[in-house]
């Protein structure tokens, strides 16, 4: 993609300081995903690299990796799998335990979304710490699917996340 259109992504990205708590600077996307052009802009970056792989589900992350993963898994008619908070899934899942920079939860992924040996692309909004994300890796691979590439809008590179999910291939769009 053009870099005046990563460009113009990127001075799309609001800071919000002290989001959620004192001391967080949260890297707000609404006002791409408020801009029509911009967020075609963003899923076409998705697209791009999904459609040079074999890819046979996209798995996102609860809740904004949802708005990109849903968009380039119906373009790519693939299924999409979501990984959620625990307790949001009615059906038997898989659990994986993570750690946010202001927080620790756990995410669930139904145990029968993916099967042995698919190969998958996880798509989320954000990688920061890393952890949510690890934790989605996990999962994915505790159910047998074979992790394809991790793929995030934006990196916030000085929390070093990407190290978590090391050996995986990761790809982000936008750094910070």
């Amino acid at each position: 993609m053009a870099s005046a259109t990563l460009e113009k992504l990127h001075q799309s990205i609001r800071d919000v300081p002290d989001f959620p708590k004192p001391g967080i600077i949260f890297k707000d996307i609404t006002p791409l995903l408020c801009d029509g052009p911009l967020f075609r802009s963003a899923i076409d970056l998705f697209l791009e690299r999904c459609r040079a792989q074999e890819i046979d589900k996209v798995v996102c992350i609860d809740a904004r990796g949802f708005l990109f993963g849903s968009a380039v898994a119906y373009e790519l008619g693939l299924g999409l799998v979501p990984i959620r908070k625990r307790g949001k899934l009615p059906y038997k899942t898989e659990r994986a335990a993570y750690t946010l920079e202001y927080g620790e939860a756990e995410m669930e992924m139904h145990i029968d979304s993916v099967q042995p040996g698919e190969r998958i692309v996880l798509i989320d909004d954000l990688l920061a710490t890393g952890g949510t994300s690890a934790s989605a890796v996990a999962l994915i691979e505790k159910v047998g699917g074979v992790l394809v590439e991790a793929q995030f809008l934006i990196e916030l590179e000085f929390l070093r996340g990407r190290e978590k999910l090391e050996p995986a291939s990761v790809v982000s769009f936008l750094k910070y």
